[in-house]
């Protein structure tokens, strides 16, 4: 199954959903150039929703945490929605649980980015 993503705005920041597997090679390029792409157009609150993601492998790991990094070197916040246990597991056992700002309701989510 490969990554499909889908971008939406709501009050300001730029909810892309994902579904499907973050994995070396598609999957972690869409992720890459979506978030590049964003931040080109001056989008600088990301919310990725997570919620259909089933699968994300060591590749999929780094390409988060480069768009995380990407987003702030650019005066952005990137956060991460939705979690499934499986990646939510994952992210405490690479201790990225503490790096990401991970929530678990949308309309939250959307009002915790500063204004």
């Amino acid at each position: 199954m490969t990554m499909k993503s889908n971008t939406r705005q709501i009050d300001g920041v730029t909810i892309v959903d994902i579904s499907g597997r973050i994995t070396l090679g598609e999957g972690s390029i869409i992720l890459r150039d979506t978030v590049r792409d964003l931040i080109s157009k001056g989008n600088k609150k990301i919310l990725l929703n997570l919620g259909d993601v089933n699968y994300i492998d060591s590749s999929g790991i780094g390409e988060l945490v480069s768009a995380f990094t990407t987003v702030r070197n650019q005066g952005g916040e990137l956060k991460l929605l939705n979690l499934t246990k499986k990646v939510h597991d994952l992210l405490q056992i690479t201790k990225l649980y503490t790096v990401f700002d991970v929530k678990d309701d949308e309309t939250s989510a959307v009002k915790s980015f500063t204004r």
